[in-house]
């Protein structure tokens, strides 16, 4: 009885042991050698840095704005009661030709009765002038002979002596004389008259509007010539000079224009740190309004480059190969665009890396990737 348990024990070891070798076996089958990780060198393109003078180009933008333009307001009341054309957006005019007129009958026939008092006043004098100022009788005849309430006014005669001009002042002549030139200046406000060729921007009113005192009426300007204001970093302002080309284009790119400096601000903004520069626009295209951006040529950086700004690193730093090996290496960047930057302190015949390396870092292996190979490659 012993033996057979002994024997029993025997055998259940045995199995547990063959079991447990079984189960390694198992496992160790299942358990993938890992390869070895192989090395990858990236392909990378470059450009050999070749230093030369870089023209600096300062970027601006802004509104067109005639340089003629006039804004039209009433200093006095009325009905608006005509015009020498139809006073409406667009319509041109030539100089001297009325833009607006407003009512003035009743100005005007005041204006005429002042006139009127002052012809009465010169002729209550005429006996007195007969007998005291002989000689200066027939030039005031002379004078109302041809004066007429429906004219201008006519500057009085000049007295010959001291007491002649206070004999005359004493009368109250002279004072009527100016109130009336006063009257006559206002009268001509009842209408506005073009001062040059241009044409009508703006007409805030119509036929038969109540205009009054301050009132806008409309925006008249000169289609000839156009101002763009831009602003300028004060760093560059010095080196702009009046007169200079300046190349302008629309928004979309599509059409080109070309100005001139004509004037440049002496102040600088404080909050910007910019300076006002006006180019002066002459081109039948151009419109009230439009935005241009204009491209100011400032000056030739020497000995640089310019590069895209997506290559920097840090914004002082690019990458080279140098052993097939990148190195980051520092510069200085001189000027910065939208999408360029100009740098400086890379030598010439240096291989910098011209397109970005994803993960790229220093000390990264890497092959030197020709663009026609790989256009070569595309192709096929």
């Amino acid at each position: 009885m012993d033996k057979r348990k002994i024997i029993l024990s025997f055998i259940g070891v045995l199995l547990i042991v063959l079991a447990a070798f079984g189960a390694k076996a198992i496992i160790d089958s299942n358990v993938k050698e890992v390869p070895e990780k192989s090395k990858v060198v990236k392909n990378v393109f470059v450009e050999t840095v070749e230093n030369r003078n870089v023209p600096i180009v300062v970027p601006a933008n802004g509104n067109v704005t005639a340089l003629k333009k006039l804004e039209l307001f009433s200093e006095v009341q009325g009905i608006f009661q005509r015009s020498s054309k139809d006073f409406r957006p667009g319509q041109r005019y030539k100089r001297g030709q009325v833009l607006l007129s407003i009512n003035s009958e009743e100005y005007a026939a005041s204006v005429r009765s002042a006139k009127s008092e002052l012809f009465n006043n010169i002729t209550s004098i005429m006996p007195d002038l007969r007998l005291d100022y002989p000689d200066s009788f027939q030039k005031w005849q002379d004078y109302l002979n041809n004066f007429d309430v429906n004219s201008t006014v006519k500057p009085l005669p000049e007295a010959d002596s001291d007491k002649e001009k206070y004999f005359i002042t004493g009368r109250g002549i002279q004072s009527a004389y100016y109130e009336i030139k006063n009257l006559e200046e206002r009268l001509r406000k009842f209408n506005i008259v073009a001062p040059f060729d241009g044409v009508l921007t703006e007409a805030a009113v119509n036929l038969g509007t109540l205009v009054r005192p301050g009132q806008k009426l409309g925006e008249f300007i000169d289609p000839s010539v156009y101002e763009l204001e831009v602003a300028v970093a004060k760093k560059f302002s010095d080196l702009l000079k009046i007169g200079e080309d300046v190349a302008l284009q629309d928004l979309d790119g599509n059409q080109t224009y070309t100005g001139k400096v004509s004037r440049i601000n002496a102040r600088v903004d404080r909050a910007s740190q910019t300076i006002q520069v006006f180019i002066r626009i002459e081109d039948p295209e151009i419109r009230e309004g439009m935005y241009l951006e204009a491209k100011l040529d400032a000056r030739d950086e020497e000995n640089a480059i310019e590069i895209p700004r997506e290559l920097l690193i840090d914004r002082s730093k690019v990458y080279v190969v140098k052993d097939s090996t990148l190195v980051l290496e520092e510069i200085d960047p001189v000027y910065f665009s939208s999408n360029k930057v100009v740098i400086k302190g890379l030598e010439d015949g240096e291989k910098m890396v011209s397109a970005p390396v994803p993960g790229a870092y220093p000390g990264m292996k890497v092959q030197i990737q020709n663009k026609k190979d790989t256009a070569k490659a595309e192709e096929l």
